[in-house]
């Protein structure tokens, strides 16, 4: 209960899973039918990036001040994106900006703060729930959706030393609720021991269809630091893989440190 994203908003970790998430959120709408968006810790929906915890860590300067002027083409959609709804949007508003009228969105926040500033930027607005309650229960719960098809955005705050294994928990229950639907998780990377064994149990877990796409600032060697990050993508829509490597080099290009093992990587866990 003590984290607070305001302090990371708009870092590269931001960058790179929001540049993910626009390609996730496009690629849904690809098809007439409405979808159901899920996200299980949204947060407070917007943070000013000029006062209070963002201002005082400065993550930001490193994240996506990089990618304001000129963004090369591929992170062009999110960048515009990010200009239009302020600096800085978390994925609620993100979502929320892409929804068409026959789409939906519910936002899981346990946070009572938060919570309650996400009740207030979505005031009204019929097609976004806001609930305050515990994310990993609500996959549970708002699972399956009524319109068959969804989008599941989860991005735990990781500071529990069991957080991998309460995400593949998660993963596979949420996937056994609704096993059509899109999966998209976030995991830090710091060193590579907790994110083999993340791997090993998806691929063991029966599910069939894994995308991991991981962004290093440098060799993940150091547990103490936060060197890369990833995002686990079940049931990947069509292209994902092609489209995405353009996105990751694109933010290895522009958030890269030169530090010794920067870059990215895709890697399938799970064929279909």
């Amino acid at each position: 209960m003590n984290y607070r994203h305001a302090y990371h908003a708009g870092n590269f970790a931001d960058c790179v899973k929001h540049a993910l998430l626009v390609w996730l959120i496009e690629a849904m709408a690809r098809k007439e039918a409405g979808y159901f968006a899920l996200d299980t810790h949204a947060g407070a929906g917007q943070t000013d990036l000029t006062r209070g915890p963002a201002a005082r860590t400065g993550e930001w300067r490193a994240g996506i001040a990089r990618l304001l002027d000129a963004p090369p083409l591929p992170l062009a959609r999110y960048v515009a994106l990010v200009r239009q709804l302020g600096l800085y949007p978390g994925s609620p508003r993100i979502i929320r900006a892409l929804l068409r009228r026959q789409d939906r969105l519910a936002c899981c926040e346990r946070h009572p703060e938060e919570a309650a500033t996400l009740r207030r930027c979505f005031a009204r607005d019929r097609q976004v729930g806001i609930h305050h309650r515990d994310g990993w229960e609500a996959l549970g719960a708002l699972l399956p959706p009524l319109e068959r098809r969804g989008l599941v955005l989860i991005d735990p705050p990781f500071e529990q030393p069991d957080e991998f294994d309460r995400l593949i928990a998660g993963l596979r229950r949420g996937h056994g609720r609704f096993p059509a639907g899109v999966f998209a998780a976030w995991y830090p990377i710091k060193h590579r021991a907790p994110v083999r064994r993340f791997h090993g149990a998806l691929s063991d877990g029966g599910i069939a269809d894994i995308v991991c796409a991981e962004f290093f600032l440098r060799e993940p060697l150091d547990p103490a630091r936060l060197n890369g990050c990833g995002l686990a993508v079940i049931n990947p829509p069509w292209r994902f893989e092609t489209a995405v490597e353009p996105i990751l080099h694109a933010l290895v290009d522009r958030l890269g440190t030169g530090e010794p093992g920067a870059g990215a990587a895709l890697s399938r866990l799970c064929h279909a």
